[in-house]
C-alpha cells in the first residue's frame, strides 16, 4: 500500500490493527515507535544512498532471505549494505 497524503499516525495505527511490518523510508516513524511508543508489529526503516525501485527491491529481497523469521516486532534499519534491529522500546 503506498499512502501518500495520509498522516503517519494513521498509517502506524492502520498497520498495527492490521498486523502489517511497515516498510518506510520516513524517519518519523522511529519518533511514532521510541518517542511517542506506538505500538507496532514491525518497522523496517530503509536509509538507502540509492533510491531506485530495483535497489530497494534488491535490499528487502536480501532482509527477507536473511532474516525473515526475525522480522516482526522489531524495528530495522536497513541499507545498501547493513541490517540493524533497534533496540527493543
Amino acid at each position: 500500500m503506498r499512502a501518500r497524503g495520509i498522516d503517519d499516525e494513521a498509517i502506524i495505527r492502520k498497520a498495527y490493527h492490521e498486523h502489517w511490518i511497515l516498510i518506510t523510508g520516513d524517519k518519523d516513524f522511529g519518533e511514532k515507535v521510541y518517542r511517542e511508543r506506538f505500538p507496532h508489529h514491525g518497522v523496517i526503516l530503509l536509509r538507502l544512498q540509492d533510491e531506485r525501485p530495483v535497489v530497494k527491491i534488491e535490499t528487502l529481497t536480501r532482509l527477507l532471505q536473511q532474516y525473515e523469521a526475525n522480522l516482526a516486532d522489531h524495528f530495522i534499519v536497513v541499507t545498501e549494505n547493513r541490517v540493524r534491529f533497534a533496540r527493543r522500546r
